[in-house]
C-alpha cells in the first residue's frame, strides 16, 4: 500500500487505488505492475514486417493500414519487408524478436500454414512462436496470363496446356506460397503439366509475366486487376466460390472446374508471449481500421474480403488448417523441400 501511495499525485487518487487493490486481493502485484506499464504503450514506433516485396497486395495493404494505426496509437509504424524463403525469412524474424508489443508479423496463410507443411523444417512454429492479433482479409486468386498467350478463357488454356505438356510455365512468389499450391491443385484437378518457376515475392513474378518470360500466374487482385483492366494482361478467372464484387462479369474457375476453390487469408501476428493487453489493444485498433468505410473500398478494388476476427478465432484456423493442408501436400505428390 505504501508504494502504491506514493506514485500517487493527490488524496482522491491514493484512495480510488487503495480500494481497487483492496476489491481485488487475488490479483498478482506482478500482473497489476504490468498492467499500469501497458497503459502508457505504445512508447516508441512499432514495425510491421511484411514477408512479401513492396507493391504488392500484402505491402499495400499493410501500409494503409500503418498509417491509420499510426495516427490513432500517436507512433510512427515502420513498414519493413523481408522477402525470400517463402516468407520464412520475415516470419522467423518475428518469431525471434522480443515480445515487447513493438515488433509484428502481417502473416499470410502461405507462411503460417503452407510453407511449414510444404518444407521440411522451418526456422520457427507457428503456433508456439507466435501470439494471433487478428485476421485482416481473404482473398481469391485470379488467374492472369501475358498478352501472347492464345487462352482467353479457362477451358482454352486447358486445352492449350494438354496440347503443349510442359511447355507452359507459371509463376509463384516461392515454394510453398499459395501461388504454388493453388497451381499445383490447377494442374492436378486438369491433368495438365506446367512448368513451376518460383520468384521472391508478386512484383518480380508479375514484371517477368508482363514482360512474357512466363506464362500465366495465380495472383492477388492488388497486383493482378489493375494491370488486367489496363490490358497490360489478360485475366480468365478467380479461384472463389462465387464471382467477386471487384469484376462480376469474371468468371470462376469452379464453373470450369467443378469444386475447384481457394481463399488465402492474411492476418497480424505477435511474437509468442507479448502481453495480452498489447494484443488486444491492437486488435482493437486494427478492427477499427477495417470497419472504415475507405478499407472496404480498397479491399473493394483489390478483390478481397475484409475479415477482422479474435485472436482466438485465428489459433482455431491454423489448428484446422494445419492438418488439411498436409494432406493436400500428400495427395498432389508436392516435394518437401
Amino acid at each position: 500500500m505504501a508504494c502504491i501511495e506514493k506514485k500517487s499525485s493527490n488524496g482522491s487518487r491514493t484512495s480510488i487505488l487503495f480500494l481497487a487493490s483492496a476489491l481485488t486481493p487475488f490479483v498478482p502485484a506482478g500482473a497489476w505492475a504490468q498492467g499500469t506499464a501497458e497503459a502508457g504503450y505504445p512508447t516508441r514506433p512499432l514495425t510491421f514486417v511484411v514477408a512479401q516485396t513492396a507493391g504488392g497486395l500484402v505491402d499495400t495493404f499493410t501500409r494503409s493500414m500503418a498509417r491509420h494505426l499510426s495516427a490513432r496509437l500517436g507512433r510512427q509504424i515502420v513498414v519493413e519487408n523481408k522477402p525470400g524463403a517463402s516468407q520464412a525469412i520475415g516470419a522467423e524474424a518475428v518469431a525471434k524478436a522480443a515480445p515487447d508489443g513493438y515488433t509484428f508479423f502481417v502473416g499470410a496463410q502461405s507462411a503460417m500454414v503452407l510453407n511449414v507443411v510444404s518444407k521440411k523444417s522451418v526456422p520457427y512454429d507457428p503456433v508456439a512462436d507466435f501470439s494471433p492479433v487478428g485476421l485482416l482479409f481473404r482473398t481469391p486468386f485470379y488467374l492472369v496470363v501475358n498478352n501472347s498467350v492464345p487462352a482467353r478463357t479457362v477451358g482454352e488454356l486447358i486445352a492449350l496446356a494438354k496440347a503443349k505438356p510442359g511447355k507452359l510455365t507459371y509463376a509463384s512468389t516461392g515454394h510453398g506460397s499459395g501461388h504454388h499450391f493453388t497451381a499445383e491443385m490447377f494442374k492436378v484437378s486438369t491433368g495438365t503439366n506446367i512448368l513451376h518457376v518460383p520468384y521472391k515475392g508478386s512484383a518480380p513474378a508479375i514484371t517477368d509475366l508482363r514482360g512474357g518470360q512466363v506464362d500465366m500466374m495465380f495472383e492477388g487482385g492488388a497486383s493482378a486487376l489493375p494491370m488486367a483492366k489496363a490490358g497490360n494482361l489478360r485475366v480468365l478467372g478467380a479461384t472463389s466460390a462465387k464471382r467477386t464484387e471487384a469484376m462480376p462479369e469474371l468468371p470462376t474457375l469452379n464453373e470450369t472446374i467443378p469444386g475447384f476453390g481457394v481463399s488465402i487469408w492474411v492476418g497480424l501476428f505477435a511474437p509468442a508471449g507479448t502481453p495480452r493487453p498489447i494484443i488486444d489493444r491492437i486488435n482493437l485498433e486494427v478492427a477499427d481500421f477495417l470497419r472504415q468505410p475507405a478499407t472496404h473500398e480498397q479491399g473493394k478494388a483489390f478483390g478481397i474480403e475484409i475479415t477482422p476476427s479474435t485472436p482466438e478465432e485465428v489459433s482455431a484456423i491454423l489448428k484446422e488448417e494445419l492438418p488439411a493442408w498436409a494432406r493436400v501436400v500428400r495427395e498432389a505428390g508436392i516435394q518437401q523441400e
